[in-house]
């Protein structure tokens, strides 16, 4: 039997936590590795009285004692201890780094999709599909699906996103890369965010999951999305130095220049905007979202899974 597991570094209240462990525990994880990037201590022993979880807490000794000093920026942390875990990650058959707003969802049983791979296959990628904001996902929640590159990509995100779509690498406002999981036992492997790196080799042996999604909550409403905006802009998945979506010479422009452009010139009305065209669940984006073919929906019983993983836990 195939077995695999996720590891995230992790800065979240415990609900947040619970909810992201237990929804991969129902998929079938083996092993789930937490690393709590700000101490919580309702999680690390909820997590630690779960025989499937594995959790440590990365405080100030953990990082003098491993690494001499805590890296600033919160990307170094994660590949840190992504590595860290690999290294130690002997009782799964694959491993896959994650975040806490990401959620696997397959249509097939994980460990079977993992299991029929050849065995010269050593890194196998699932691609993210991005919530659209505002419903509510126990009931049902809405994605733009992952749009492949070529000459359509293109003119596809400019019929969905008709004021900003130019500016917008496949429609998504997060990363397009999605995430891997790599087979283990990989001498010198490291991780980073969204790769893997051996003997200098990217992603070695590498193949797509088109059955199995990576379901990336980047922004579930309005108010979230704006109050977590300046550190993103900042310091996140909009910073400075990620590239543009199109080459310069085509026009192409950074998200970090598109939303300080949207910012000084129009404020917050200006991203309101932005965020109802580009991120909203409505009725018009669904329908252009499934007349191209890049709609999809799928339910979450966090509630539930919690219940039946952490049943002593008083979460909510």
């Amino acid at each position: 039997m195939t077995t695999w597991g996720i590891i995230a570094t992790i800065k979240a209240d415990t609900p947040a936590i619970l909810r992201f462990v237990a929804h991969h525990l129902e998929l079938g994880a083996h092993r789930v590795y937490i690393y709590l990037d700000a101490p919580n201590e309702s999680a690390q022993e909820a997590l630690r009285a779960h025989p499937r979880c594995r959790v440590v807490r990365t405080d100030e000794g953990y990082w003098k004692r491993h690494n001499g000093s805590r890296p600033d920026m919160h990307q170094p942390r994660q590949t840190f201890n992504a590595t860290r875990a690999y290294a130690r990650a002997g009782d799964v058959d694959w491993l896959m780094h994650m975040d806490v707003d990401e959620f696997l969802v397959s249509g097939p049983q994980i460990a079977s999709l993992l299991g029929t791979l050849p065995d010269t296959v050593q890194c196998a990628r699932a691609r993210p599909m991005e919530l659209l904001a505002g419903g509510d996902p126990q009931t049902e929640a809405a994605f733009k699906t992952f749009i492949p590159a070529g000459k359509a990509r293109e003119r596809t995100v400019a019929r969905l996103y008709p004021t900003y779509g130019e500016h917008l690498k496949g429609g998504f406002l997060s990363h397009i890369a999605g995430k891997i999981f790599v087979r283990t036992g990989l001498e010198g492997l490291k991780f980073r965010i969204h790769n893997a790196f051996l003997h200098g080799e990217t992603n070695p042996n590498h193949v797509e999951l088109p059955e199995l999604h990576l379901a990336h909550f980047h922004a579930t409403d309005w108010e979230t999305w704006h109050a977590h905006f300046a550190y993103r802009h900042r310091e996140g998945s909009y910073r400075a130095d990620l590239g543009p979506s199109r080459a310069r010479d085509r026009g192409g422009i950074t998200m970090h220049e598109l939303f300080t452009a949207i910012a000084e010139e129009e404020g917050d009305a200006g991203l309101r905007a932005f965020f109802d065209e580009v991120c909203a669940d409505t009725p018009a984006l669904r329908a252009r979202l499934e007349d191209a073919g890049h709609l999809m929906c799928a339910t979450f019983n966090f509630d539930t899974n919690i219940v039946k993983h952490f049943p002593d836990i008083p979460y909510i």
